[in-house]
């Protein structure tokens, strides 16, 4: 594989250029774009929008940040703003795809379905759908294509209900799949998943620990302590590793020059990104990108 892109390609929806709208609220089946494509969603992110995959049946290849996945529905693939993916399925592959913004969802809603947006989208993700929860997705997803194609349904309401219903379904879903049940497990995950999202907003800024835990409320001892019981590893080094992996996703798609990604991602000193991850990773930017494109073929 040669990397001949300038950047990694963004878009709304994909295959079609320009910005989101703000309020961006879509359905479709998940055949309708990937058969326009032979079956293939190359790589790309999306700047600003929230994506869930639902693949309710057959065969799906899943790019996510670098790492492949191969798998058959039942499953959801949760892709927050400027997480890189693609897809290929198959034409017996059946499913829906829905894309959003944070304000469609948050709109006049800020508790309930904030929380349920930032416990789903915490990370990128592929969720396995227990057999007796995969009727009530697939009729949420149904039910929300129907209303969202129906004549005369601009201006509706309905869609957006049914799209934070089933936002709020997923977020069950993961919390229910990564947590013992409990209140002081949904909270210490909400503050964690604050914490995240304050990351991804302020990533090329290179916050201090401190600067994160006042913005949250806590003091960096407790936020540590926080992110440690999360995580299993220290607020900076959460920190690391996503500036690590933002490296990683822009070396593999970003035809550039490794000091231009540097400035990038707010590295005044190039030489000082190049032994930043190569204290992170064991390799040199160069030896990682030449190595990553050689396992791509």
């Amino acid at each position: 594989m040669r990397i001949e892109r300038t950047e990694i390609p963004s878009f709304a929806l994909y295959g079609e250029p320009g910005a989101p709208a703000a309020d961006m609220l879509h359905v479709e089946s998940l055949q309708s774009r990937s058969r326009l494509h032979q079956w293939e969603i190359d790589v790309h992110r999306h700047h600003g929008l929230y994506q869930v995959v639902w693949l309710r049946a057959g065969p799906g290849a899943v790019t996510l940040d670098g790492a492949r996945h191969q798998g058959n529905g039942p499953l959801v693939v949760a892709i927050p703003p400027l997480a890189v993916h693609g897809f290929r399925f198959g034409p017996e592959s059946d499913g829906h795809v829905l894309t959003l913004s944070p304000r469609a969802v948050l709109e006049g809603d800020l508790g309930a379905a904030g929380n349920a947006l930032r416990s789903l989208f915490a990370q990128p993700r592929l969720l396995p759908v227990p057999a007796t929860e995969v009727l009530r997705i697939g009729s949420l997803f149904d039910t929300l294509a129907a209303e969202f194609n129906a004549p005369g349904s601009a201006g509706s309401p309905v869609p957006l209900w049914l799209a934070r219903a089933l936002v709020w379904r997923l977020a069950q879903l993961a919390t229910q799949h990564d947590h013992a049940d409990g209140p002081t497990a949904r909270s210490q995950q909400a503050q964690y998943t604050r914490f995240l999202v304050l990351l991804e907003a302020h990533l090329a800024e290179h916050w201090p620990v401190a600067r994160y835990a006042e913005r949250l409320g806590l003091t960096p001892e407790r936020l540590n302590r926080l992110v440690r019981a999360e995580a299993g590893r220290s607020a900076l080094a959460v920190i690391h590793d996503r500036l690590v992996r933002e490296a990683c996703r822009r070396l593999v798609y970003v035809a550039a020059p490794i000091s231009r990604l540097a400035f990038d991602l707010g590295f005044d000193d190039p030489a000082y990104f190049t032994r930043f991850f190569k204290r992170q990773t064991g390799q040199s930017p160069r030896a990682w990108r030449a190595a990553s494109i050689g396992d791509g073929g």
